[in-house]
């Protein structure tokens, strides 16, 4: 049995402020939009948004209200302009937690938040 990502579906609290960071600030383009549920192509996988509340419809499950400060994971966009895609973001007023630096192995990374607390990677290839 072989199993490959299709999709990663993370809960917002306010789909057009999503929609701004994702769509007007990091240039990802819509793919379907359902009600409370929104969906971008990123590559090979889709980035899916929905709504806490339409969460816990759709689901059943206890989706926590508000915006969630403990981190368990990243999200990364891979980019040839990292330092360009951060001005763009701090310009805009998103919170950048680090500014680009140069790691050991030679990528450049950079981390901001979304509207949602969300930490995101901006990074250059590796390699």
């Amino acid at each position: 049995m072989e199993l490959k990502m299709g999709y990663v579906i993370l809960y917002a609290e306010s789909l057009e402020r999503t929609k701004h960071f994702y769509g007007e600030l990091l240039g990802l383009k819509l793919r379907n939009e359902f009600g409370t549920y929104i969906e971008y192509d990123t590559g090979s996988t889709i980035l899916s948004f929905n709504t806490r509340e339409g969460g816990r419809e759709v689901t059943g499950l206890p989706i926590p209200d508000g915006v969630r400060k403990e981190q368990t994971f990243e999200l990364g966009f891979v980019t040839d302009k990292v330092e360009a895609v951060v001005e763009k973001l701090k310009a805009a007023g998103v919170p950048v937690l680090l500014e680009p630096i140069e790691k050991p192995w030679g990528q450049k990374v950079a981390y901001v938040e979304d509207p949602d607390g969300h930490y995101i990677e901006i990074c250059s290839p590796i390699g």
